[in-house]
C-alpha cells in the first residue's frame, strides 16, 4: 500500500497539471456553442438544399480553397468553413460571411478544442494523460478506503496547507468518481479504441476512389447533390461537406439520422467532385453493435446527449478534475518545499 501511495503522489505531482488542463478545457467545450460569440449564432436552423448551397457558394471565391464546411445546427446558427491553408470563416445562413480568421488562435473555441483534443501536440499524449487519470482514480479510491472514517466533503480545502488539500483531494475524488470514470473511459476509448476489444472492433468506412481531380463546385452545382442525398436519407440533417483533399478522392457529405447521437452524424454520402453524382454511401443503420457503441462515446463524453442535466454533470466532472489535478500538484510541491525549508533551518542551527 505504501508503494501504491508513493506512485499515486509522485505521478500526480508530475501529470496533475495535464489533467487540470484537460478538465478546464473540457468544461469550456461542454458549453462551446454558447461561448461562440459571433453574429447570427442564435439564428434558427434552415437546412434546405438551396440554403446550404448558398452557404457553400459564399466561400468558393475565397483566396484559399475550401477544405470543409460544418453546417449550422447542434445549437449554433452559423456555418463554419475551414480552408486548406488553415484559415476559416463563419457564414450566416443567408450566405453572408460574419467573421474570418487566418489562424485558429484567433478563435478561442477552436484553440481550446485543439488544446483539449491534442494538448497542442497530438492525440496520443492526450490518451496517455487520460490513462494516467484513470490510474489516479482507481488507486485513489483504494487509498481512500483506509481513511474512510475521516470523510468530510468540502467544495474547497479547509486551508491551503498540504494536509487539508490532501483530505479535500481524497474525499472530493471518491464522491465524483463515477462521473470522472465516465469522462476518462469515454475519452480514452475514442483515442485508443483497441482497448475496447471486441466491443469496439468495427470496420471503419473507407472513402471510394473516383477518377477525377480535386475541384470546388459552385453553389448552383451543389444543389442537386444535396437533393439527391436528402432523397436517399429522408429526414436526415446535413452536417458537413468535406471537399477532396487529393486527386482521386470524392466529395464527402456527412449527415445525421434521427437515431444517431453524434452531433455531426456517422452517415456518409460520397460523390464524384466533377459529375456530382453519388458513387457510394455508408449507412450506420446497417452496421453492427460495435459501431453503434463507438458512435456514442463522443456524445456522452462531450455532453452532446442527455440534455441540460448531463451538461451539468460533465461540467462538474471537468471542474473537479481541474481542482484535483492543480491542487495535487500545488500540495505535493508545497510539502517538498516546506521539508526543504526545515532541513535548511536545522543545518543553520547545527
Amino acid at each position: 500500500m505504501r508503494i501504491l501511495s508513493l506512485l499515486h503522489r509522485w505521478i500526480g505531482a508530475i501529470g496533475g497539471l495535464l489533467l487540470a488542463v484537460l478538465g478546464l478545457t473540457g468544461t469550456l467545450l461542454v458549453w462551446r456553442n454558447q461561448l461562440t460569440f459571433v453574429a447570427h449564432a442564435g439564428d434558427p436552423v434552415r437546412a434546405d438544399p438551396g440554403s446550404l448551397a448558398l452557404a457553400v457558394g459564399a466561400v468558393t471565391d475565397a483566396p484559399s480553397q475550401i477544405d470543409r464546411i460544418t453546417f449550422a445546427g447542434d445549437g449554433l446558427g452559423v456555418h463554419q468553413a475551414i480552408f486548406a491553408d488553415g484559415s476559416g470563416a463563419y457564414i450566416s445562413q443567408a450566405g453572408v460571411t460574419v467573421d474570418r480568421w487566418s489562424s485558429s488562435w484567433q478563435r478561442p473555441e477552436l484553440w481550446v478544442f485543439d488544446l483539449h483534443h491534442r494538448l497542442l501536440v497530438g492525440e496520443t499524449i492526450t490518451g496517455v494523460a487520460g490513462l494516467t487519470g484513470l490510474f489516479f482514480l482507481i488507486t485513489g479510491v483504494i487509498l481512500w478506503w483506509r481513511m474512510r472514517s475521516r470523510f468530510r466533503l468540502r467544495l474547497w480545502p479547509a486551508t491551503m496547507k498540504p494536509g487539508a488539500i490532501v483530505h479535500h483531494h481524497r474525499d472530493m475524488g471518491v464522491v465524483t468518481a463515477p462521473l470522472l470514470l465516465v469522462s476518462l473511459v469515454t475519452g480514452i476509448l475514442m483515442i485508443f479504441p483497441a482497448l475496447g476489444g471486441p466491443l469496439l472492433a468495427e470496420t471503419r468506412p473507407v472513402a471510394p476512389k473516383v477518377h477525377s481531380f480535386r475541384d470546388t463546385p459552385s453553389a448552383h452545382d451543389l444543389k442537386p447533390l444535396f437533393k439527391a442525398a436528402a432523397a436517399m436519407f429522408p429526414g436526415a440533417e446535413f452536417r458537413r461537406l468535406q471537399m477532396p483533399r487529393k486527386t482521386g478522392a470524392p466529395i464527402i457529405l456527412r449527415l445525421r439520422q434521427s437515431f444517431e447521437w453524434t452531433p455531426n452524424g456517422r452517415t456518409f454520402v460520397y460523390a464524384d467532385p466533377v459529375k456530382l453524382t453519388i458513387v457510394a454511401y455508408d449507412d450506420p443503420a446497417a452496421r453492427g453493435k460495435a459501431a453503434s457503441i463507438r458512435e456514442k462515446l463522443y456524445p456522452v463524453h462531450a455532453a452532446k446527449t442527455g440534455g441540460i442535466a448531463w451538461k451539468v454533470a460533465m461540467t462538474v466532472s471537468g471542474i473537479v478534475l481541474t481542482l484535483l489535478g492543480s491542487l495535487a500538484v500545488y500540495g505535493f510541491w508545497r510539502t517538498k518545499w516546506n521539508m526543504g525549508q526545515r532541513r535548511r533551518r536545522k543545518r543553520k542551527v547545527a
